[in-house]
């Protein structure tokens, strides 16, 4: 999970668990307590796959700044 080294190296955090009214999330922020990634745990989803997908997401702002954000999206 490079992408996740990567963030928490360069003084970012990520976070799991309970984010408003979701039951269970993942978060990532960078150095600048800035969103990364806001992702929504799937039902079924394992917690391993839940960190693959949160890896992507910040991935995905590396590599354009696309803010990946589930829980606000509705």
């Amino acid at each position: 999970m490079k992408n996740i080294e990567s963030l928490i190296a360069d003084g970012g955090n990520i976070s799991m668990g309970a984010v408003f009214a979701v039951e269970c999330a993942a978060t990532a922020a960078d150095n600048h307590n800035n969103t990364v990634a806001m992702l929504v745990r799937r039902d079924g989803e394992t917690l391993n796959a839940l960190l693959k997908r949160l890896d992507k997401a910040i991935g995905k702002f590396y590599d354009g700044d696309e803010i990946v954000d589930e829980i606000n999206a509705e």
